[in-house]
Order: C-alpha cells, then sequence, then structure tokens
C-alpha cells in the first residue's frame, strides 16, 4: 500500500483495531487472514478457523468454541443426587428412608395364632362375668345374649352357654315376666299396656308376655282407682279441670287409657273433695 508521496507504508503502523467484545485481536498478517497468536496449530478441529479478510476484524464470539472443559454443575446440582449436596459441606447428611425388614407370612401368622385367647378361657371369662351381673339384677335370655357377645364369645358358644344357664335355672324369661308384672303392679301402679311394654323393652317373648297378663285378674278399672286415689289428695287445690287433665296423663302413661283412665281420675278427685264417704274426713282432737 503506498501512501500519497508514493512510498510504501508498513500496516503495522495502522492504528490498533479496539474489538467491541473486550477481547484483543490478533495481529493481521499481510494476507488479511488474522491468526491467532495462542492458538495451536496441532490443535486440529478445536479451533474454528476466522473469518478473512476485513470481515475478521468484526468476528463474533461465535467464531470459535471455547476449548475450556465445562465447568462442573455444583455439589448441590441435582444430578449429583443426595450424597453429591451433602459432600464437603458442613451440613448435617440428608436422612435416608429408614428400611423395614418384611416378616415372612409363615411367622406373622404364628404371631396372630399365639396373639389368639384359648377359646376355653374365653368362654370361663365370659361365664364368670355373666354371674357376677345376675346377682345384681335378673336378666332375661335376650340381655344374656348380649352380654356374652360383647363378651367376645362366638354363636356357638353363647348356645351352649345360654342351654347350661337355663338348665340350672340361672335364667327363666316366665319367672322374670311373673316378678316383673307383679312389681309393676304393687308397687308402679302399672296396667297392662305398660306392663307389656316394660317386658318387651326387656326382651321377653310375646307369648311369655301374654301368657303373664293373662295371669292377671281383669280389674284394671280397680288398680286405675287405686292410683288415681294416691295422685288425687295432691292435686285438691289445683281447678278441677286442670286436675283432671293431670291425673288422666298420669294413668295413661301408666298403662290406663280411655275410659277407664277417665273413670277412675274422676271418682278420685270427687273422693278427695269430700263427696264421697270413703274421702279425707277431719276429726277434732281431744
Amino acid at each position: 500500500m503506498t501512501d500519497m508521496s508514493g512510498g510504501e507504508r508498513d500496516d503495522d503502523r495502522l492504528a490498533p483495531v479496539i474489538p467491541l467484545f473486550g477481547a484483543s485481536t490478533a495481529p493481521r498478517s499481510r494476507h488479511g487472514v488474522g491468526v491467532d497468536a495462542d492458538a495451536d496449530p496441532t490443535a486440529g478441529g478445536d479451533i474454528v478457523p476466522r473469518r478473512t479478510g476485513e470481515a475478521g476484524l468484526w468476528r463474533s464470539t461465535w467464531d470459535e468454541r471455547d476449548a475450556e472443559p465445562p465447568a462442573d454443575p455444583g455439589a448441590r446440582h441435582p444430578a449429583h443426587g443426595a450424597h453429591g449436596r451433602t459432600k464437603g459441606t458442613s451440613e448435617q447428611p440428608a436422612t435416608a428412608p429408614r428400611l423395614r425388614a418384611l416378616r415372612p407370612a409363615h411367622a406373622a401368622d404364628a404371631e396372630d395364632v399365639a396373639e389368639m385367647p384359648d377359646p376355653d378361657e374365653l368362654r370361663s371369662a365370659a361365664e364368670e362375668s355373666l354371674v357376677r351381673k345376675l346377682r345384681g339384677r335378673a336378666m332375661s335370655v335376650s340381655e344374656a345374649r348380649t352380654a356374652l357377645r360383647a363378651a367376645g364369645l362366638d354363636g356357638s358358644q353363647v348356645d351352649d352357654v345360654i342351654d347350661d344357664f337355663e338348665r340350672r335355672k340361672y335364667l327363666d324369661d316366665r319367672t322374670l315376666a311373673g316378678h316383673l308384672v307383679t312389681s309393676g303392679v304393687e308397687r308402679k301402679g302399672q296396667g297392662r299396656v305398660a306392663l307389656s311394654r316394660a317386658l318387651a323393652q326387656r326382651g321377653i317373648p310375646r307369648e311369655i308376655i301374654d301368657e303373664a297378663l293373662s295371669e292377671l285378674p281383669d280389674d284394671d278399672a280397680e288398680r286405675a282407682l287405686e292410683y288415681a286415689r294416691t295422685k288425687a289428695r295432691s292435686m285438691a287445690r289445683l281447678d278441677p279441670d286442670a286436675a283432671l287433665r293431670r291425673l288422666i296423663g298420669q294413668l295413661s302413661r301408666r298403662g290406663y287409657g280411655g275410659s277407664v283412665a277417665m273413670n277412675a281420675a274422676k271418682t278420685a278427685l270427687r273422693e278427695a273433695a269430700g263427696g264421697s264417704s270413703r274421702g279425707v274426713r277431719f276429726v277434732e282432737s281431744d
């Protein structure tokens, strides 16, 4: 290249080209081909030839590949797993899930069999529990069955115990029904309806209930009147209509309904008011 004075000018005296991407440019040869001063000509295909000519001055960073090996992704990178995340750090290693050894099937079955109670011991304990209950309160067969099932006996064992107790007269629904009827009539003043309901609640069969009630004399009216007399004295100060309604309600709750309760209430209130010779009488004291 010649200058204006006709002399030849050396290309090395040109102003240096400042690279745009921060890397120093290789010195240009006279043929315009950029040569990397650090490049090893024997490196093979690791170096990509740069552009030639003036375009080489504005080469992109894409023109060469980084010859350095890829950086380590780091100790906490997922590729290293749990061991890599804890290795070389002061953190405690992650707790691995505990493995539990599985028991052989025959071993598990043997333990289950060992935990099962002995049938004879279970029955003996259930019988003793039932005897203690019977000492405190008479029970029907239905109530005894419920108690035995709650103690863990199966159906056949329950039937065997019930048969044994009935044979020994520990359980007797007919005797129990007779006691309940007598107690209901004498102590509670109950009529047939209330007695039937009370026996059914104890699980006594229907035929035994009817048999027990059939032994009662057909005197519901008299029993209702006797009960009404015990309550009418405390209602003497009430309004007659209010006293009648209250007394009929009490008779109905004890199994006396309809005309039996109405007649008994009226008779008892009339006697309490002094309308009958059987009412309350006042006598002068000495």
